[in-house]
């Protein structure tokens, strides 16, 4: 058989899609298709028609015509095997055999002809091969494309992760610097500086803003009055404008600590022995309710020093922790670790080195217990009269006291700050990423619960999420302490510092 055309008319030759084997010129192939209509006649059983040189071989389908154009020595059985496959992929690809329809799928009954037909001559396949080929669907595309997506959801996480470090570096700088301003000042003078800078709850637009002292961890020690004196009704800006006029550039914006750093015992780095103990908690709360994941991740680490101090061994007290599964190092004698709570080298001659951290001991826990999660958030919006108003309350069930607390959440981007109607601690909005930020220095069983209420634009109710969370606190979820330190050679304990932290890694409600 020889194929020289197939094509979709209507009842009156009107071509809607023709596709051509052979070749011919445009001239004749309308020549034929407009001949066609003439042709068929009318009460015939039939269903072709033959001229001088071409058959046609047809099918009505409603109001129109699928129809093949052969040459006369074509076999007229294997033409009616092909005319009845392509009578079955037409209404697969086009949804209505009306003329506007079959148009619009002009190309993908094309494709679908291609595949039945190749140079004049029918293919054996099947209508579901078909449209498996026309689909294109590869499995190894998918994957390619699923790769991609992670390396670019990766990508992202460690860009948050650079960007916070930067923002957290560049605080703690400028905390250093106005440490260094106000040290020449008595220290009653700087005591009534920060007093009168003390922030306060509501919010302040800041186009070009003057730096804002936050409250100091500890107050200033007080000494002999005999620096200057500055009046305890001097504002801040008074302040500011009295060091610009004398030629001094002061940045007095300080940063609240972040990170473990709150939580160290003080000169550490002065003993003989710094032990730290320390924990990354990632918690993926559900905004239904319920815990995705809670996991834990601590380690224990040590640093010599002094070389004569670093013959030692650790004697560590710990408490039923349930669930966790802890890990000592390599070098580390596990026999008298399970048996002694003993931390020590396997060969007690030897060293441990001086000078540089070393992890002797890690844990490990996960759970979904939600009474286990320190700190749980509830995101309420709403949608009234073209905007949206969000109540947002937090709870602390645990024992734990959290420093440091940031709430972020995300709001539409507006061009301006949301309204805030009440919140317990402080906020600010954060244009740039769009989240109004809600601060509380610290949570403990004075304030085990808060809310926040805000107004916003109009948006859905998923625009308010994901819910970043992050704090600090000075105690573990593991219960794990130093009881002491012991020289192996000497014998006698060894002077020791401590400092135990907890901070987060990732929180969020999604």
């Amino acid at each position: 058989m020889v194929v020289l055309a197939a094509s979709i008319v209507s009842k009156t030759g009107k071509p809607l899609v023709s596709r051509q084997y052979m070749e011919m010129s445009r001239i004749r192939i309308e020549g034929l298709l407009a001949a066609f209509p003439k042709l068929v006649g009318t009460g015939k059983q039939h269903t072709y028609v033959e001229t001088e040189n071409v058959r046609y071989i047809y099918q009505p389908m409603e109001g129109l015509y699928l129809l093949l154009i052969t040459n006369k020595q074509s076999n007229i059985l294997e033409d009616l095997e092909t005319l009845r496959l392509l009578s079955k992929l037409v209404p697969e690809f086009s949804q209505s055999l009306e003329e506007d329809a079959v148009a619009a799928k002009a190309f993908e009954l094309i494709f679908a002809f291609d595949e039945v037909i190749s140079l004049g001559h029918k293919e054996n396949i099947t209508v579901q091969q078909v449209k498996q080929n026309c689909e294109m669907e590869s499995h190894e595309e998918k994957l390619h494309k699923l790769i991609i997506q992670s390396k670019i959801n990766d990508t992202k996480d460690i860009m948050k992760k650079k960007v916070a470090d930067i923002e957290k570096s560049k605080m703690e700088q400028k905390k250093i610097g106005l440490g260094t301003a106000l040290s020449g000042f008595g220290s009653k003078a700087a005591s009534s500086i920060l007093a009168d800078l003390e922030p306060t709850p509501s919010y302040r637009p800041e186009p070009a803003p003057l730096p804002a002292v936050s409250k100091p961890l500890a107050p200033a020690v007080k000494g002999p009055s005999k620096g200057m004196q500055l009046g305890k009704a001097k504002k801040a800006n008074d302040f500011l404008e009295t060091l610009a006029k004398e030629g001094e550039v002061v940045e007095l914006e300080v940063a609240k600590p972040t990170g473990g750093v709150a939580a160290v015992t003080v000169n550490t780095a002065s003993e003989p022995v710094s032990l730290a103990i320390e924990e990354k908690l990632s918690v993926c709360l559900n905004k239904q309710g319920g815990v995705e994941n809670l996991e834990v991740q601590g380690t224990m680490s040590l640093v010599v020093n002094s070389d004569e101090d670093a013959f030692i061994r650790i004697a560590v007290a710990s408490g039923a922790n349930k669930g966790f599964q802890f890990k000592t190092h390599p070098n580390i004698d596990k026999n008298l670790y399970g048996s002694a709570n003993v931390l020590g080298l396997k060969d007690p001659s030897r060293p441990f080195p001086t000078g540089s951290e070393l992890g002797i001991l890690k844990w490990r826990f996960q759970s979904k217990e939600e009474s286990l999660v320190p700190l749980s958030i509830n995101c309420w919006p709403s949608v009234s009269g073209g905007e949206s108003y969000v109540n947002i309350e937090y709870e602390s069930t645990s024992e734990l006291d959290l420093q440091n607390v940031q709430v972020v959440i995300p709001v539409p981007a507006s061009g301006h700050a949301p309204t805030v109607n009440q919140v317990d601690g402080e906020w600010r909005y954060d244009s740039r990423r769009c989240a109004l930020i809600w601060s509380i220095e610290l949570i403990d069983d004075t304030n085990r619960s808060g809310s926040l209420e805000f107004v916003t634009s109009a948006a859905d109710a998923e625009a308010f999420y994901p819910v970043e969370v992050s704090f600090t606190s000075n105690k573990t979820f593991c219960d794990i302490n130093i009881m002491g330190v012991e020289h192996t050679q000497k014998g006698g304990a060894v002077k020791f510092g401590l400092k135990k932290a907890l901070e987060t890694a990732e929180y969020s409600v999604v």
